[in-house]
């Protein structure tokens, strides 16, 4: 492995797991769809400050063919995943969904084998995958939550993240086949732009934006689930694959559930099972073989 991609890989995972608990955080003072909304539009404000202040390095981008394909990955690849994250966290701990998250990889490496010629799946990669997903299906055959006062998990839970992870994975595909051109500054921004415009629109007529009952830490909270989750992560981790490669960007999906575990249990007061570590290290080790 490179070495000097260590700090941005840990850095990367740092945010995206940290993100997951202050995203649990958030929710005690901010109604869930609210919640999701408004991470979207704090973080796409801060994609427009750096177009409105660095326009030498990143011009707004004017292509229709670009806004076409953005539209699509923004609406599929964002706005869905991100509501359905939030959604989902109301049914199980963040330490749980990190960890079900991290089975990423292994539907996109499935998927990219019957969509993408030049990515064939090996033996070695199909063993990855069916480790990878056998761990996700521990995990909800034993109704694993992660939480201290619910004791079996809800289906809706599961349910809300399968549907992240065949979001994330189409979107995967269809950029690798579409848009490999796309500065990844431009891929990132436009996303929460187009995130932006579908969900905020829904929160006002669905739910409202209720602040009254939101204290500072909850502000606090919403900043960085925003900012470093929906903004500093997302560059990190384009920035990873762009210097290192694809291959030391995924390593993010070893430290994403240990950071979001630790996290929960020690500002959540979330608790992790032998049945959860279990289940961990198997995906985990199914994502060693699949990124190798």
């Amino acid at each position: 492995m490179n070495f000097q991609a260590l700090p941005y890989i840990l850095l990367t995972g740092a945010a995206f797991g940290t993100n997951l608990v202050a995203l649990r955080f958030a929710m005690d003072q901010f109604e869930p769809f609210a919640l999701a909304g408004l991470r979207l539009a704090v973080a796409s404000a801060a994609f427009l400050l750096v177009y409105l202040l660095d326009r030498r390095h990143h011009p707004w981008p004017t292509d229709p063919k670009l806004w076409r394909h953005v539209f699509l990955v923004g609406t599929v690849g964002t706005a869905i995943p991100q509501v359905a994250t939030v959604l989902s966290l109301q049914y199980q701990s963040s330490g749980i969904t990190a960890i079900l998250v991290a089975t990423g990889p292994a539907m996109t490496v499935l998927a990219a084998h019957f969509a993408l010629a030049d990515e064939r799946l090996s033996w070695r990669k199909a063993l990855g995958v069916t480790a990878a997903l056998g761990g996700a299906l521990l995990l909800a055959l034993r109704g694993e939550t992660g939480l201290p006062d619910v004791t079996e998990a809800q289906p809706i839970g599961y349910a809300l993240l399968f549907l992240v992870l065949i979001c994330v994975t189409f979107v995967t595909i269809y950029v690798r086949k579409y848009m490999r051109g796309v500065k990844a500054f431009d891929l990132v921004s436009l996303q929460m732009f187009v995130a932006t415009l579908w969900v905020m629109p829904m929160v006002f007529v669905l739910t409202g934006v209720d602040l009254q009952g939101v204290s500072g830490p909850g502000y606090l909270a919403l900043a960085f689930t925003s900012l470093v989750g929906n903004f500093v992560a997302f560059l990190l981790y384009f920035y990873s694959v762009q210097r290192f490669g694809a291959t030391a960007a995924a390593m993010t999906n070893y430290i994403i559930p240990v950071a979001a575990l630790l996290g929960g249990v020690l500002i959540l007061n979330e608790t992790i099972t032998a049945g959860m570590m279990a289940g961990m290290g198997i995906i985990i080790f199914g994502i060693s073989l699949v990124s190798s």
